[in-house]
């Protein structure tokens, strides 16, 4: 009972402390053994506030003895991925620099968790500076996958997505600027949320001095359940102090109350991408699915957009929002190197030395092109509700911390493909502003799990996350790993 009570929606958890079946503190230190168990395999959560945590924990049951409930999430525990501001927790980003940068504030979707009722007992793991679908660096060492311990959990929001998988936490946030919430909720047999772009402050969730939002990046939830990702989002969205002044979020809510009403796309694979057929299989076997539950699905409809062109402005967009990340020094070089490029040169090093380095005026440009694309989806999502499509190009991959990571190869269909080049499935959409979800689909022959990616029209968060839920009820939940039980 412990363990399935461990791997249970925090939702659900919530309801039975609020109804007085599970106090906070015995749900506490539930996870915390499990931590103490099972952590050591996967190194999933790297930092924690353990004395905080069960004050707090005593707190919430005290307040809830005395008919006072702080909010949805009354005394559930939770972690949190490393990059975000936690008051008692060291923000690293992976960098050694940073290893004693202890912020004297919450980040603002912290602040929300907590008046939520949440209580925080500790921190995630993440690559070096958020910048890998891999999740390692010289600080807290490497997480490994559950499902299978020589393989990636994903990034950058890796420790987040390995330690949900473990049942060693009941909730996560992460961020996304390159499929950060959605690849790690795929390779973990998770659900994960990218929302559009703009719907949850992010305050608090960036280096040291920093302040700016950052181009493409959201946070998001990532949990065990699609309707958990719908409380969270909640909880979390809306603007910060000074844009709450002005404006206030309404997510339009979903129309569909059952899977038939859904008119969908189902997109398998790209030629500027190609997709492993095992990732495909799950994909088709989901669109099946739809089918005989009577859903209008399409395998032909698309947005009026050049696949590879999209990629180019994505590649040129998110290397030009993470450019400030290089010192002058390595800006310096960079721009050296990216003079010496020759004028037919379009790999993926050569699009990451242009989009480092490149003038505003050219900035503008490609975001014009973005912007055109955008309005390209939103024709598509007059016509169709949805478009379904992959996370990632496989499942999750073996460890591999060598070279760049370009240099990096992946196995697509028997051929090796640089693992940038499924990065076309975190932008193609999210360059965009586009939400999307990511739901279990099922398992790979070789018993790894793939998520289907549910692309919805910018701000229709909630039609993404009421298809997310509907798939959970009739077609596929999370499973926990074998031997995380």
């Amino acid at each position: 009972m412990p363990h399935r009570l461990a791997s249970r929606p925090a939702k659900a958890l919530a309801t039975r402390i609020r109804g007085g079946k599970l106090t906070s503190q015995a749900l506490l230190d539930l996870y915390l053994a499990r931590m103490e168990q099972y952590n050591r395999r996967i190194n999933a959560i790297i930092a924690t506030d353990l004395n905080a945590a069960r004050k707090r924990a005593r707190a919430a049951d005290k307040a809830l003895a005395k008919g006072d409930i702080w909010g949805p999430l009354h005394g559930v525990p939770m972690t949190i991925k490393e990059s975000f501001d936690v008051v008692g927790m060291p923000t690293t980003w992976g960098l050694p620099e940073l290893k004693d940068n202890y912020p004297k504030r919450n980040a603002v979707a912290v602040e929300r968790l907590l008046h939520a009722g949440a209580v925080l007992f500790g921190k995630t793991n993440v690559p070096v500076m958020l910048a890998d679908w891999q999740t390692f660096n010289d600080i807290y060492g490497t997480t490994n996958n559950p499902w299978d311990l020589a393989r990636v959990p994903g990034g950058s929001s890796g420790g987040a997505a390995a330690a949900l998988a473990a049942g060693l936490t009941a909730l996560e946030i992460g961020s996304d600027i390159g499929a950060s919430i959605r690849d790690p909720a795929h390779y973990c047999g998770l659900f994960g949320h990218k929302p559009t772009f703009g719907v949850c402050a992010t305050n608090g969730q960036a280096l040291p001095g920093r302040v700016a939002q950052q181009d493409i990046t959201v946070i998001g939830p990532l949990a065990r359940s699609a309707g958990d990702l719908e409380l969270a989002l909640k909880i979390i969205a809306g603007p910060d102090e000074i844009d709450g002044r002005g404006w206030r979020l309404v997510l339009p809510p979903a129309r569909q109350k059952s899977l038939r009403e859904f008119k969908v796309a189902v997109m398998l694979s790209a030629e500027t991408a190609e997709v492993d057929r095992s990732v495909q299989d799950r994909i088709q076997g989901v669109a099946d699915f739809l089918a005989k539950q009577k859903v209008k699905v399409s395998d032909t409809a698309r947005p009026d957009i050049d696949t590879t062109r999209a990629h180019h402005v994505f590649i040129q967009l998110v290397r030009a929002a993470t450019s400030r990340a290089q010192t002058d020094e390595v800006f310096t070089r960079n721009l050296a190197a990216a003079g010496r490029l020759s004028a037919d040169d379009q790999s993926y090093r050569a699009w990451m030395l242009k989009g480092n380095t490149m003038f505003h005026r050219d900035w503008l440009q490609w975001n014009e092109l973005r912007h055109q694309m955008r309005l390209e989806w939103d024709a598509f999502f007059r016509e169709y509700d949805l478009l379904l499509c992959p996370a990632a190009a496989t499942a999750a991959f073996p460890h591999n911390h060598s070279g760049e990571r370009w240099e990096r190869m992946v196995s697509v269909n028997g051929q090796p493909q640089p693992s940038t080049t499924q990065m076309f499935w975190a932008g193609f959409s999210g360059m965009a502003y586009l939400p999307s979800t990511v739901a279990p689909a099922g398992l790979t022959p070789e018993g790894l799990p793939v998520g289907v990616q549910i692309v919805g029209p910018q701000y229709g968060d909630l039609t993404c996350l009421r298809f997310a839920q509907l798939l959970e009820r009739d077609y596929q939940g999370f499973v926990p790993p074998p031997g995380f039980e």
